[in-house]
């Protein structure tokens, strides 16, 4: 074995030890860094050349990291950070899950397929997953149980209507892998919507059939007050969908249309969720001051990692860690499809260990270079990275989003009830990915059609 390969896999392998120590992530990243860049200096000065240590990637990480912090396009982060915290305390999950329960009261499993409407408008709301998972499942599971929907099921369809904020746009996590990936946003938004609402009709699809084939677990009796109440008029289904849709509209209509950036339409949507709490009559000092620090706090962990992560990828870079994984990887196969694979396989099973900002930032730039090397488009390898990471939290019994929802569901739903309630949507999912990554043109023709590219 090569000394680089020998360096490099001593670089991975203490950076797996220390982050088992429980330490935060942002530390763990950049301390493994400083360590070995002290480590290849030491080597240059003695002129040990065990390894062919790049220092000049050392002086190197300083320029990148402000780089980094004046990055145009990472202004886009806080601002929908913002957005969705100041929308999660305007009542609005709670005004949409009302009136598409309503609209669906006839349908088979139409509380369950509500939800789903309702997540997907708060992924194109909001863009943070897990903030979409708690909010329904506070708002959600309390009225599906009491209407005698199976407690599994119920809280299944909370994590997956929950977690298409990691693949819907505006999507924090696609801002962040955009970046790692040198694509525009804008074009990694649009690729993602088909099949960010193809995973919804699939959702929708499988509970409808749920609700033919085992009404069991959907009843309709606990539903008869629901049938009682007088149809929905079009002013109340304007009042529910009007302000998240026109808050939608005017976030991704303006990116999808070219009117303004990612980072412009942000703000937009900041500000439009200013107004939207106002005209509810739930601004006050107390939401505002809870939005700040919600906004500042997120924003500070995950700028904390890209720091970190900037530092550790880079000097992965100096000691050869670019060719190293290269090689490694192209032993798999010679066969552009099979390596996606690979990489797929590899992401799905870190994502039982680490959550999707560290991911994207330490594997998305050390497998740009073979993307590049094999012709691979970008956007289509980006969004089945963020399709498989989506799959990886919500497959049992360590996915993150499990965690979320076992947090927001009462006793009485045991774990092993949530695991059995979302093997189904699992499945679901690698049926996405597979028709997904045989039909690139779900994630490709958009963008074409609206950019010309």
């Amino acid at each position: 074995m090569e000394y680089e390969t020998v360096f490099v896999l001593t670089y991975a392998a203490l950076f797996v030890a220390l982050l088992l120590t429980g330490f935060p992530i942002a530390y763990v990243l950049a301390g493994t860094a400083m360590l070995f860049a002290v480590l290849g200096t030491v080597l240059d000065w003695l002129g040990i050349w065990i390894v062919d240590v790049e220092v000049g990637y050392i002086g190197l990480t300083v320029s990148r990291v402000f780089g980094l912090m004046s990055n145009f396009s990472l202004v886009a982060v806080p601002m929908f950070v913002y957005m969705g915290a100041i929308l999660d305390s305007s009542g609005i999950g709670e005004d949409l899950l009302g009136v598409a329960n309503r609209l669906l009261r006839r349908v088979p499993g139409g509380l369950a397929i509500a939800v789903v409407a309702v997540g997907t408008v708060l992924a194109a709301s909001t863009g943070i997953a897990a903030a979409s998972i708690l909010m329904l499942g506070a708002i959600a599971i309390p009225t599906l149980l009491r209407k005698g929907y199976h407690g599994g099921l119920s809280a299944g369809t909370v994590c997956v209507a929950g977690g298409l904020g990691s693949i819907i746009p505006p999507s924090i996590m696609l801002v962040i892998m955009a970046d790692q990936m040198a694509v525009s946003v804008g074009d990694l938004f649009v690729g993602s919507l088909i099949p960010g609402l193809f995973l919804a009709g699939l959702y929708t699809l499988f509970l409808l059939l749920t609700g033919l084939v085992r009404p069991q677990l959907v009843p309709t009796e606990g539903r008869r007050d629901d049938m009682r109440e007088p149809p929905l008029t079009a002013g109340e289904v304007l009042r529910g969908f009007g302000a998240p849709m026109s808050l939608i509209f005017v976030v991704l209509g303006s990116i999808f249309m070219g009117v303004a950036s990612p980072t412009e339409a942000g703000g937009m949507g900041a500000f439009g969720a200013l107004v939207l709490s106002f005209l509810k009559g739930r601004l006050s000092m107390e939401t505002l001051r809870q939005a700040n620090r919600q906004t500042a706090r997120t924003t500070s962990v995950i700028f904390a990692i890209l720091i970190g992560a900037t530092c550790f990828s880079l000097l992965m870079r100096g000691f050869g860690g670019d060719d190293v994984i290269q090689s490694a990887v192209l032993t798999v196969s010679d066969e552009a499809a099979y390596i996606v694979l690979f990489i797929l396989m590899v992401v799905f099973l870190l994502g039982f260990l680490l959550d999707w900002i560290e991911i994207s930032l330490i594997l998305l730039p050390l497998s740009l270079p073979i993307v590049t090397m094999l012709d691979i488009n970008p956007v289509w390898f980006t969004v089945l990275v963020a399709m498989t990471l989506q799959t990886s939290f919500i497959t049992p019994p360590v996915g993150f989003s499990l965690f979320y929802v076992r947090d927001v569901v009462p006793p009485s739903v045991t774990t092993l009830q949530i695991y059995r309630g979302i093997v189904p949507y699992v499945f679901i999912q690698l049926l996405a990915i597979a028709v997904v990554f045989l039909f690139p043109t779900l994630v490709t023709g958009l963008p074409a059609l609206i950019y010309g590219r």
